[in-house]
């Protein structure tokens, strides 16, 4: 347990069963859908007592599936991402428009926003399956390593894009990814002074993206529009010819609703 959590777990009301309970759920992922029990108490550095009883109230609530061995999160668990999508009115505001970019440019729109120091999908039109990596709404990528990342990051005040880099595992994820802080800071920079960024293979090999921001009433930016192709079809100079436009277009149009 990190120093960061233990802390929190310190907090006079921090509900620590609360944060237990939600470390069980988020235990299972997409390389771990059905877990046993001490699989669930090692991965959540809780004892198999502890583990047991958060697995019966959540199987009990309907939020875990059992066959008396392996454990698994039912549907019903996608009612909490549903509580958010619910309440962020953007989430239907942008959906017109990322179909719209997506005929535009014949490619895959979508828009995420920052939580940590991740990005995540929040609405997504697919016309390509562009990566090893099924992309949908809910789905985290690091945010220094993606076009919608950088754009979002690159309004940060300084020491804020300090700590996010700070807390972010700089991976070389491809052999052209930027792992170095002081030349993500200087792509940052230059994605500001642009108003929209590229990022070329970093994430994977054979992808491209392009990202602009998109502000609401006091000209914050809250979240990023993209749309990725693949390098061996889609040039840079395209990119910023053909698709860009349609990207700034639904940009200023989402934040015309917005502001009304």
């Amino acid at each position: 347990m990190s120093d960061e959590i233990s802390n929190l777990y310190e907090m006079k009301d921090f509900v620590t069963s609360l944060a237990r309970g939600l470390s069980v759920i988020k235990a299972f992922d997409s390389d771990n859908s059905q877990l046993t029990l001490t699989q669930v108490a090692t991965r959540t550095a809780l004892n198999r007592a502890t583990a047991r009883r958060f697995l019966f109230t959540l199987n009990a609530l309907g939020y875990v599936h059992t066959d008396g061995k392996l454990f698994r999160l039912s549907p019903k668990v996608l009612e909490l991402g549903y509580s958010y999508l619910a309440s962020q009115p953007i989430v239907d505001i942008v959906l017109p428009f990322i179909e719209r970019v997506s005929k535009e440019t014949a490619e895959s729109c979508s828009v995420s926003v920052l939580d940590g120091s991740d990005v995540v999908y929040i609405a997504r039109f697919l016309t390509h399956h562009i990566m090893s990596v099924t992309l949908n709404v809910g789905t985290r990528l690091p945010a220094y390593v993606t076009s919608m990342g950088r754009v979002l990051l690159a309004n940060k005040a300084a020491a804020e894009i300090d700590e996010i880099l700070a807390d972010s595992q700089l991976k070389q994820l491809t052999e052209h990814t930027i792992v170095n802080p002081d030349q993500i800071k200087s792509e940052l920079q230059k994605t500001r002074s642009m108003g929209y960024c590229i990022v070329n293979q970093e994430l994977e090999l054979g992808l491209r993206s392009i990202s602009v921001p998109i502000c609401n009433q006091r000209g914050q930016v809250v979240a990023a529009i993209n749309v990725g192709t693949q390098s061996a079809r889609v040039e840079e100079t395209e990119l910023i010819e053909r698709i860009l436009p349609s990207l700034q277009r639904a940009a200023m149009d989402i934040q015309h609703v917005l502001h009304t």
